[in-house]
């Protein structure tokens, strides 16, 4: 291998090292939820052009709901009675930051019991929230998530709050693909 080569391959490296870096230091940092003194879950945020993204990363063995869990089990029970229904992810912004558009989520996974008339969506490793906004102040916004986290024998309430920076925050997009995601129902 050449010298030039090496040198041009080592920069290369560098660069995508350099970005990626900078990729990683547009989210917040992770907001832990915590079950006996164990992490369960963990949210991020960042801005990505005029999109606010929110990440949800959750330990094994639990898993979390989408935030269109109650319309989903609403339309699966046609009318019926249910024995429950999971509590949906919630997520409210203020201090900076307001909806310009739809939310999306992840593609989520069918956690339901029909025998049961249980019905419920969700999340067991990771998830991303989307959504378009726009910017109504200096902030730091503040986003607000509730929600549930669950393993097969319990529940743990979710009441998370993450302050997104806005100054220099989303000025380049790296490109989300909202094809990826569903549409979270109404």
């Amino acid at each position: 291998m050449s010298r030039f080569f090496r040198g041009t391959l080592a920069r290369a490296v560098m660069l995508v090292a350099c970005a990626a870096a900078a990729g990683a230091a547009e989210w917040t940092e992770a907001v832990e939820v915590r079950h006996d003194f164990k992490r369960c879950l963990a949210y991020q945020a960042r801005l990505d052009g005029n999109l606010l993204v929110i990440q949800a990363t959750l330990e094994k063995p639990w898993h979390t709901f989408t935030m269109d869990n109650k319309q989903r089990a609403d339309e699966k029970l046609a009318g019926r009675q249910s024995l429950g229904i999971d509590g949906p992810t919630e997520i409210r912004l203020s201090q900076g930051l307001e909806l310009a558009g739809p939310w999306y989520q992840s593609p989520p996974k069918d956690f339901s019991k029909p025998e049961l008339r249980w019905f419920s969506w969700g999340f067991d490793d990771q998830a991303l929230f989307v959504a378009k906004v726009r910017r109504s102040g200096a902030g730091p916004a503040r986003i607000e998530v509730r929600g549930q986290a669950c393993t097969e024998t319990v529940c743990k309430q979710v009441d998370v709050e993450i302050s997104l920076p806005l100054a220099g925050a989303g000025a380049v997009p790296s490109g989300i693909d909202l094809k990826t995601l569903v549409p979270v129902r109404q």
